[in-house]
């Protein structure tokens, strides 16, 4: 905020990633100063502030640029949570797979084994006739 004020920076961007849901987050931009005016903005009556409208953005603007961050913070926690979640989901699936894949080929193997075993002892019980 110092740096804008004293116009060393033109505009500040906040990027941070927007947590969508567990599978789904997305790399955003967002602009916190200079300020936007609504495009939508609904012409009424003027208000007069007490104090000043001035003075009353200068004491909301720290606030609101502490909020926008602290946001933008949480939303990139919960984003790497989601994408963390997700891999270990993945991860724990994959590894299901692979100790059923390694249990049937053991299963084969120890089959064959034993087949082997029992072929050498009828050929041996045969070769003693």
């Amino acid at each position: 905020l110092s740096l804008y004020e004293r116009h060393e920076v033109d505009e500040v961007i906040m990027i941070y990633t927007r947590f969508v849901n567990s599978m789904t987050q997305i790399a955003q931009a967002e602009r916190l100063l200079p300020i936007e005016q609504p495009q939508d903005e609904v012409k009424g009556e003027e208000y007069d502030f007490m104090p000043s409208a001035v003075s009353v953005l200068e004491a909301l603007l720290p606030k609101y640029l502490e909020i926008t961050v602290y946001n933008g913070l949480l939303q990139s926690a919960a984003s790497e949570l989601g994408a963390r979640m997700t891999a270990m989901t993945s991860a724990t699936d994959n590894a299901g797979e692979l100790i059923e894949s390694l249990g049937l080929e053991y299963n084969k193997l120890r089959q064959s084994s034993i087949t082997n075993e029992i072929s050498e002892i009828v050929g041996g019980a045969n070769a003693l006739q």
